[in-house]
């Protein structure tokens, strides 16, 4: 059985995983819709896409599709998701799932009473490097794990009429991607919070252009998290542990990862030429071929937590988008 796709919103993202999804063997995109017609013909002309709509309402209208890829900006994923599910479609909505757990709650709900397959796209969890990772850390092999730290930053384009920082698209460095840092603490130490410190930087046109955050298990577990649309940081990922730690470069589309400990270094390496959109499109086939609602890996009470910690981080910093009550 082959699971037929649709793609909502024909922007880098949405382009990012059509070009990953050439290697998917258990699905087809058969449409791509975008509210511009000659951006729907082009991508897919691009991708070989069978049907474009200047209409997502349009694309509603195909029976053959059974799931969709929200790839629109932040602020309209619970409309675009909404519009799908009502529609009959199961739905992987990019990250941030939501803006807020609010947002978040009445999504899954809706999800559940049309008896639909709904997840957050958090693609980091599928990639091979992360998932040795935590095989490493599930033997034993760094000891206790007792801290993460992360970065995440570039010099991004802050004029107030792009994505980055407009408010109005609910922009920002923590929703962008300061998310996948707290995505990797909650793989990490997979427990409750029992503190959170944050500070930031809200720049002019309303949203927070860089970022600290500090995250306190009830394990012990520490999380130091770091992002910025004002610097190119190093961009990794380190767990340390009583015997050791674990280096991730470039962590949320991990290529590699590296152990190193007392008497040894071990090292993993991806050699797929995807960036990995692929795995998680391919496991949300799966799901969907097999009947299930939500994934084990990405649950809807996982993607609830995450939420919940991002409301309380903007709590503290002051983020709060023009569109919200």
């Amino acid at each position: 059985m082959t699971v037929n796709w649709g793609i909502l919103g024909a922007g880098k993202i949405a382009g990012k995983f059509a070009n990953d999804f050439k290697v998917v063997p258990n699905g087809k995109i058969i449409a791509i819709a975008s509210r511009s017609e000659a951006k729907a013909n082009h991508f897919a002309s691009q991708y070989n896409i069978e049907h474009s709509y200047s209409s997502y309402e349009k694309m509603m209208e195909n029976p053959d599709i059974q799931v969709v890829y929200v790839a629109t900006p932040h602020n309209f994923h619970f409309e675009h998701a909404s519009l799908c599910l009502n529609n009959g479609k199961a739905v992987l909505c990019e990250k941030p799932v939501c803006v807020n757990s609010e947002e978040f709650e009445a999504l899954s709900r809706l999800a559940k009473e049309k008896n639909l397959f709904f997840m957050e796209g958090i693609w980091t969890y599928y990639l091979p490097a992360i998932l040795k990772t935590m095989e490493w850390i599930h033997s034993g092999k760094i000891g206790d794990v007792l801290q993460l730290q992360v970065s995440f930053g570039f010099v991004g384009n802050l004029n107030k009429e792009g994505r980055l920082a407009n408010p109005d698209l609910a922009g920002g460095a923590l929703l962008d991607i300061g998310i996948y840092g707290v995505a990797i603490s909650e793989l990490v130490f997979n427990d409750k919070i029992e503190s959170i410190q944050s500070l930031a930087h809200i720049g002019n046109t309303g949203v927070d252009e860089y970022n600290s955050i500090q995250l306190k298990y009830m394990n012990g577990g520490l999380a130091q998290i770091s992002s910025s649309f004002l610097s190119n940081m190093k961009n990794e990922a380190v767990i340390y542990g009583t015997k050791g730690r674990i280096e991730i470069p470039k962590f949320w589309m991990a290529k590699t990862s590296k152990l190193i400990v007392a008497d040894e270094v071990l090292e993993f390496e991806d050699e797929s030429k995807e960036m990995g959109y692929n795995y998680e499109a391919y496991a949300v086939g799966e799901l969907i071929k097999k009947g299930r609602l939500e994934s084990s890996v990405i649950p809807i009470w996982k993607s609830k937590k995450t939420l919940s910690t991002l409301d309380k981080i903007r709590d503290q910093i002051k983020l709060k988008y023009p569109f919200e009550n």
